[in-house]
């Protein structure tokens, strides 16, 4: 038995402080104590500055990614608006400060997301390395942790489909703050999104907390750019050529309007008869503009065209109705009752 011992190996064969230590001493024991005072450290100092540099590798290379993302060039005015500026020979603007700030917020979320993850994974990773050199059996940990991970799944699934459904929100940039987004229970502009909840405030004020899982489609009307759509009715005797060429130079105004100027992006076209309705004959403009600038254009174009048509004399057709009043009746009722009733002479006979 004793012999048996003192042919076993003090040191494993990967233990690199220990071997030497019994290279140079000749003594299990001090080779043993050196592997725990020296060789343990330097495994765990050597794992702890190995999972550190990867982590400021890695998240030098997520703040390059995000540095490009964030000083990528949109055109401000859409391509369409760069060559008719070329073609004049102005210049062409500044991008967008909208456009610009809403890539850097995008791109720094999708930057902190990942580096959140890349600590996550990594400090799993090297603790459990951390673990095994100092002696304890991770194989149980490893174990439960797959057992938590499973009964997390089963019993938090909707807080999971929330976030995975907020990063793909994100990395797919769907919409961000500040946009004017359908996303079927409510309508509103968003004010915060999180990776679990986005929340939006509707034309009367009132927010809504939406778990991002439970969006099933979203309809952003505030991305890049937006259309004011504009539907004009005229009467069915009015030369629709001469109401369409008014319409042009109403919108051309408008374009050339320098309160206008970094509103709309194009400009604006009429597209001509879009209905004969019983009544009237509908006519569309369309203008492309800014984020969240439709209403307000739409707003003033419509105010030019009713000034401008009742200035050209144009008419806008309206319902009308006609009021009978019951006073008139009853003064007229009498008369006729009296016309047409016979006389007491003309009464038949046996009548009184």
């Amino acid at each position: 038995m004793s012999a048996a011992l003192e042919n076993a190996e003090p040191c494993a064969p990967g233990e690199q402080i220990c071997n030497m230590a019994l290279e140079w001493t000749g003594n299990p024991t001090v080779a043993e104590v050196a592997d725990v005072l020296i060789g343990a450290p330097l495994a765990i100092a050597g794992l702890a500055a190995l999972g550190l540099f990867l982590r400021w590798v890695l998240h030098s290379l997520v703040d390059r990614l995000v540095l490009r993302a964030g000083e990528g060039v949109l055109p401000a005015r859409g391509s369409r608006l760069s060559l008719l500026r070329r073609r004049r020979g102005e210049e062409s603007p500044a991008p967008s400060v909208f456009v610009s700030t809403r890539r850097v917020q995008r791109a720094k979320t999708m930057g902190d997301l990942l580096k959140s993850i890349i600590t996550g994974i990594l400090v799993a990773m090297f603790g459990t390395m951390i673990l095994s050199e100092l002696g304890v059996n991770i194989a149980p940990i490893i174990a439960s942790a797959g057992i938590i991970g499973i009964a997390l799944g089963f019993g938090a699934q909707s807080l999971v489909k929330d976030f995975l459904s907020g990063v793909f929100m994100i990395v797919e940039d769907q919409y961000g703050v500040g946009d004017v987004v359908d996303v079927g229970e409510a309508t509103g502009t968003i004010e915060a999104v999180s990776l679990r909840v986005t929340r939006l405030r509707d034309l009367n004020g009132t927010v809504w907390y939406v778990p991002n899982g439970e969006i099933m489609r979203v309809g952003n009307m505030s991305q890049n750019w937006s259309r004011a759509v504009v539907d004009v009715s005229v009467g069915y005797s009015e030369d629709l050529v001469r109401v369409q060429r008014v319409l042009r130079e109403i919108a051309h105004d408008l374009w050339q309007d320098e309160d206008y100027r970094g509103v709309i992006i194009e400009e604006p076209e009429v597209t001509g008869v879009e209905m004969l309705a019983a009544d009237a004959v509908n006519l569309r403009v369309l203008v492309k503009t800014s984020p969240n600038e439709q209403w307000a254009v739409a707003r003033a174009l419509r105010q030019r065209i009713k000034a401008r048509f009742d200035h050209e004399g144009i008419e806008i057709p309206f319902a009308q109705r006609v009021v009978w009043h019951r006073d008139e009746q009853r003064k007229e009722q009498p008369q006729d009752a009296t016309a047409g009733s016979p006389s007491a002479e003309e009464k038949p006979a046996g009548e009184r």
